[in-house]
């Protein structure tokens, strides 16, 4: 099992240049980042995780130019979103976006996705609350036909194209993995009718039961299971948990950086690197 780590790439904090270097450098296999595109002032949506909203949510860089940063100073190190917010991203743009990052990095980006919580948010670029897992899937398909097509077009509801051509194309093939955030029936369900993988919260998350789930939405819906990949997002510091999550078979656990200074950063990484030969030997 692979252990990374996911951070809020804030204008604040640590440089994700200086960041990328320390986590290869320590063994870490990846880093992902979040996304917001902005927060607008009205605040009429509650935060999800109760109280006010961590300063941090408002100070986010983009997350391609930001990985493709920590990707430019690193040979190994797997770089990703967790998550970006698909329904806010217009889907030509960003197809060309992630297949540039992809191709440049030697195959390195994955894709961790989820349709978005700020209903101010997601409204100021156009996408509405109760339709936004709808036009997630159709920008996602439309960007698979962009990767893998010479001559791509799409023709839904929230996306139409005529052929296009569209290059670079990404390195890896077909595409790189697309994961799906979130717990319930219906993103597992998601998960195997277009994603690659799972990116579940560890918050009452039971890695055995957590695969089970996936395995029997896979066979209701004719997946090969084998081709699905779980990946816990914001796994604990804990070397027994993480024994626990490989044993089930999780393919990656990423733990969490807080909000600190540069130097408190690079501290807490020395602190949480022996997790990655937890991972790696249990």
């Amino acid at each position: 099992m692979r252990v990374g780590v996911f951070y809020f790439p804030t204008d604040y904090g640590i440089d994700l240049s200086e960041l990328g270097r320390a986590l290869e450098d320590r063994g870490f296999a990846s880093l992902y980042v979040p996304e917001h595109t902005h927060i607008p002032v009205s605040r009429k949506t509650p935060f999800p995780g109760g109280g006010e909203l961590p300063k941090r949510y408002a100070h986010t860089h983009d997350p391609f130019v930001g990985l493709a940063f920590a990707a430019a100073v690193t040979r190994k190190l797997i770089v990703g979103t967790g998550i970006c917010l698909v329904p806010q991203h217009e889907p030509i743009v960003t197809a060309k976006a992630i297949a540039s990052l992809d191709q440049l990095s030697g195959g390195r980006f994955v894709f961790g996705i989820g349709g978005g919580w700020n209903v101010d948010e997601m409204e100021n670029h156009g996408a509405t609350y109760d339709t936004r897992f709808k036009m997630m899937r159709e920008y996602v398909l439309a960007m698979k036909a962009l990767w893998t097509e010479d001559e791509a077009s799409y023709h839904g509801e929230f996306v139409k194209f005529d052929p296009v051509w569209s290059w670079p194309k990404p390195a890896q093939k077909p595409h790189p993995p697309i994961l799906l955030g979130g717990e319930t029936d219906y993103t597992l369900r998601r998960v195997v009718d277009y994603c690659d993988g799972w990116f579940p919260r560890p918050r009452g998350f039971d890695p055995v039961q957590g695969v089970d789930r996936l395995r029997r939405m896979a066979d209701s819906r004719k997946r090969d299971f084998s081709t699905l990949t779980i990946n816990v997002f914001g796994a604990p510091n804990d070397a027994k948990v993480l024994a626990s999550y490989q044993k089930a078979g999780i393919q990656d656990a990423l733990l969490a950086i807080p909000d600190l200074s540069r130097d408190e950063i690079l501290r807490h990484l020395d602190t949480i690197a022996p997790l990655v030969k937890v991972g790696a030997a249990a």
